[in-house]
């Protein structure tokens, strides 16, 4: 039997800017007149395949995605940011509907896609509790009968009758997830919501998720945390620009998630790169140099790298802050580069300009692949924020290297080691030192 049916998805999303309110009675009553002649225009924009001709202004955020999903199974799906996983989940979740193509459910549906949505400030845990649970589909009876449960979950039991706006952060979202992940539904829709509270808390959310699994629940997961998909899940999809490129076993499909080349390159333009910021100045292109100065997509272990920058500004800016951050493919900071802790002004005048942070003897152990964000500021005002916007894989350089551990769980950085031995009394005294 098949939980989930998905064929021919497609959505598409109009991109510009939106007009402006009409000013007078006239005015709203032109538009409404000329509203019928503005779709028809619209529809002839779009060829029989439902798909816009290169003129459209449209964003197509799922392109003719097809994919199963049997009872009991639990599928992950993987992707970079915006291949289309948040869009698709929320078809599924009957947020949106698609542009076409179908999906059908077969089976009770929840969906955690955004953790305490419904929460209400002035009302106390307990009264959140039950009207969270009863916004994600659950009765009061249920509600009633897994109170207990889901109060020890959470570990706000002592404040459950205290206003949730007297919370941390931390307790709200920690409360959420607790209601959440009691539901008994058939389908579970997961969407990058177990990184919440602290690591302790974490790791019970994570063995929860690993238990409704076992139980044989059917389960939809999206997540950049590969060694969580790789727990949960046995089989996989993967996006790319909204379509699906690649459909097996989970460690198959993280392996052509990882070696898949698309985004990679040692010389990225940024111009059309997704961003935020005010837009005062803007990351233009990111080159990646090795040691000798010459763009590469990889570093060799122990070597320098450079993170060379072109910047456009639309204005002269003095004390620039610019930081170059290294992360993990599960989101996992590593190394975060910063001119004001290296104690050097930036200063930017209007039009193009350049600078570079250089790693020193950068230890990253091989096997490793790192996402390189761009981040920049002036007078505390955002100027540009780029995510993702190149990829760097981290391979070995002599025999040394060679010999580290390429598992992922002894960490990404291998350090210089001292390790020192005293022998047995009456023994000579020795001392070992075994670098890396």
């Amino acid at each position: 039997m098949l939980a989930i049916e998905a064929r021919n998805l497609s959505k598409a999303y109009r991109i510009g800017t939106r007009e402006a309110a009409p000013e007078s009675l006239m005015e709203l009553a032109g538009r409404f007149l000329m509203a019928p002649w503005r779709n028809w225009r619209r529809i002839q924009r779009m060829d029989v395949s439902g798909q816009p001709d290169s003129s459209d202004d449209l964003h197509w955020a799922l392109s003719d995605l097809s994919f199963d999903v049997r009872e009991g199974e639990s599928l992950a799906v993987i992707g970079r940011n915006g291949a289309g996983k948040s869009t698709l989940l929320k078809i599924l979740s009957r947020i949106t509907e698609p542009t076409s193509g179908h999906a059908w459910i077969h089976g009770r549906v929840a969906s955690l896609l955004e953790v305490g949505t419904g929460f209400h400030p002035e009302l106390t845990g307990r009264e959140n509790v039950y009207m969270n649970g009863t916004v994600l589909g659950m009765t009061k009876r249920e509600i009633d009968r897994k109170f207990d449960r889901i109060a020890e979950f959470s570990g706000v039991e002592k404040f459950l009758d205290t206003a949730v706006k007297r919370y941390s952060s931390g307790m709200k979202v920690r409360l959420a997830f607790a209601v959440a992940a009691h539901l008994d539904p058939e389908i579970l829709i997961i969407d990058e919501v177990l990184a919440v509270g602290d690591a302790s808390f974490q790791k019970r959310c994570m063995d929860r998720m690993a238990e409704i699994a076992r139980e044989g629940r059917t389960i939809l997961f999206v997540s950049h945390n590969l060694d969580l998909v790789d727990r949960l899940c046995k089989r996989a999809i993967v996006l790319r620009q909204g379509r699906l490129t690649y459909e097996g076993n989970v460690q198959d499909a993280i392996s052509y998630y990882l070696t898949d080349d698309s985004q990679r390159g040692a010389v990225r333009d940024l111009s059309k790169h997704p961003r935020s910021g005010d837009g005062r100045a803007r990351f233009t292109q990111v080159k990646i140099l090795n040691a000798s100065g010459q763009p590469s997509d990889y570093h060799a272990f122990g070597n320098s790298i450079r993170i060379a920058m072109t910047i456009n500004a639309t204005c002269d800016l003095r004390d620039v802050g610019v930081a170059v951050v290294l992360s993990t493919v599960s989101g996992s900071r590593v190394i975060t580069g910063w001119n004001r802790e290296a104690d050097t002004p930036l200063h930017f005048e209007r039009g193009e300009n350049h600078c570079y942070c250089e790693f020193e003897d950068l230890r990253l152990r091989p096997g490793h692949e790192l996402w390189v964000s761009l981040w920049m500021e002036q007078g505390g005002g955002v100027l540009d924020f780029v995510e993702s916007v190149t990829e760097i894989e981290c391979r070995a350089q002599d025999d040394d290297s060679q010999r580290l551990s390429t598992d992922r769980a002894q960490g990404v950085i291998a350090l210089r080691q001292r390790w020192c031995s005293d022998v047995p009394t009456g023994t000579v005294k020795s001392r070992v030192q075994v670098s890396q």
